[in-house]
């Protein structure tokens, strides 16, 4: 994730370097709160133990930021060395202390949580929306500024119109994100929990889930007359589904036929019609 985010942080935040040289001050970790817009909602504790042992052999080497609120500073970006240092007692920590609004600290602390490689599929995609929201973004200009492909970003700010449940299996990593994009594709969205319970319990692959729902959808009754689909048909329909990253169905009558593209929103039509244009 961490390719092409270099120059993201500098389109977001105009003439701000992030590896400027900067006053570091010693904080006693007791005097410092989380960071309560902090993206990130799982750490692991293996990892966090063993960033643990790293600090209290060497120190923690760089320094996390701070701001001031009240008495007390909060965490804009080192939660993680934070909570290792908290785990090895130390009393103090290197930190430099910046003056940011509430909105400069959401965006600064999910940027640097973008940049990282363990955000889950969810968080990473509360990210995206969370930036898109706040700087008033569309997708299309999130993705440039982040050096990431707009099918990339709205894929996973799909995975967020999945019920809770679902959110919750693709974060602890019962599903993948593959997973979750499958079962996007019912039709009878109602039966989405009841499917991921199946897959999870039949220990299905993504590639067995896709094949499940399309069996599932094609049982929707149509206006137009169910045909038994070839295997050139399905291959086609696959091949489609990797490109347009959302359902697709061939439906053929005698000599002619049409070919139906699921969209979810106004961007994600846009997103489809311009994979179309290219």
């Amino acid at each position: 994730m961490a390719k092409g985010l270099g120059k993201g942080i500098n389109a977001l935040f105009p003439g701000e370097d992030l590896d400027q040289l900067e006053q570091v001050e010693q904080i006693l970790i007791s005097d410092i709160k989380p960071n309560p817009f902090q993206p990130r909602k799982i750490f692991d504790e293996e990892a966090m133990k063993e960033l643990s042992e790293s600090i209290k052999e060497h120190g923690v080497l760089q320094p996390i930021i701070l701001r001031k609120k009240g008495s007390r500073f909060e965490i804009v970006v080192g939660e993680r060395r934070f909570r290792a240092s908290q785990l090895a007692n130390l009393e103090i920590i290197p930190a430099v202390i910046r003056e940011l609004n509430d909105q400069q600290m959401m965006e600064l602390a999910i940027l640097e949580n973008l940049q990282r490689e363990d955000l889950t599929a969810i968080e990473e995609a509360e990210a995206y929306q969370n930036l898109i929201e706040h700087l008033n973004l569309t997708q299309e200009q999130l993705a440039f500024r982040l050096g990431k492909s707009r099918p990339h970003i709205a894929n996973h700010i799909r995975l967020l119109s999945l019920p809770q449940v679902v959110r919750d299996a693709i974060s602890d990593g019962t599903l993948s994100m593959g997973h979750g994009k499958a079962l996007l594709g019912l039709k009878k969205k109602k039966t989405i929990p009841l499917i991921m319970q199946k897959s999870i319990k039949e220990n299905l692959n993504v590639r067995q889930l896709e094949s499940l729902v399309q069996r599932l959808n094609e049982d929707v009754p149509r206006e137009t007359k169910k045909v038994q689909k070839d295997i050139f048909t399905k291959e086609k329909e696959s091949e489609l589904r990797e490109i347009f990253g959302t359902p697709v169905s061939i439906i053929k009558n005698k000599d002619k036929g049409k070919i139906e593209i699921e969209f979810y929103s106004d961007d994600d039509l846009e997103r489809i019609l311009q994979l179309l244009e290219d």
